[in-house]
């Protein structure tokens, strides 16, 4: 999948005028453009964006605090959109999730260049930490609700601290999709992981005395 087909990004920010899907698509276009024509991402400007795009440096600014913001959205058109969960129960959510991280890691695969901008985001602090505000800790959080509410219905331990669990569980498939680029992502993958890390983590009966 290439990063140009893209989705728009879903909570966008909330200063500016409203915004427009197409000039948003565009900016994000001409920044893929100069990706694509080896620019690195420490050297791309506002100014060289605005003028690739065909928009003023203002139409940017309206829409993104700054360039790490921009490049975060760069990043996030390529992936899966975040899926709607469920709700059902935790198992279902889970599986979703999972699922959505297997995709990605399909994605990541498949497209050299979300591969080399990743990389490079790696080693631009202010990018990377942008990259985890606006998209890692919302998902983090996310999931540690699916846990805390499984542990209030009883689907879930108590006794386990949900960090360690939610560790348990999404640990694996990002070590698999993301550590490991030669392990396979097969159909089916996110139900086996849910379904083996859930075992171990539902209540425990008390024993009889």
């Amino acid at each position: 999948m290439s990063l140009a087909d893209s989705h728009p990004r879903q909570d966008g920010p909330t200063r500016g005028r409203p915004r427009s899907e197409a000039v948003e698509r565009s900016i994000i276009e001409g920044v893929i453009r100069l990706l694509e024509e080896g620019v690195p991402l420490a050297e791309l400007s506002i100014e060289r964006i605005a003028r690739t795009a065909g928009v003023g440096k203002a139409t940017i600014y309206r829409r993104w605090n700054g360039k790490e913001e921009l490049f975060v959205d760069v990043v996030r058109a390529a992936e899966p959109p975040d899926p709607e969960l469920p709700g059902t129960s935790v198992r279902d959510d889970v599986v979703a999730l999972l699922e959505q991280l297997r995709q990605r890691g399909l994605m990541s695969r498949s497209s050299v260049l979300l591969h080399n901008v990743i990389a490079q985001m790696k080693h631009s602090p202010k990018i990377w930490e942008a990259y985890h505000a606006i998209v890692v800790e919302p998902r983090r959080r996310k999931q540690h609700a699916i846990l805390r509410r499984g542990q209030e219905n009883g689907e879930l331990r108590a006794d386990l601290d949900v960090d360690v669990m939610n560790d348990m569980i999404f640990g694996p498939m990002l070590v698999r999709a993301v550590m490991r680029p030669d392990a396979d992502l097969p159909q089916g993958l996110a139900e086996l992981m849910a379904d083996a890390a859930l075992e171990g983590l539902r209540p425990v009966s008390s024993p009889t005395p």
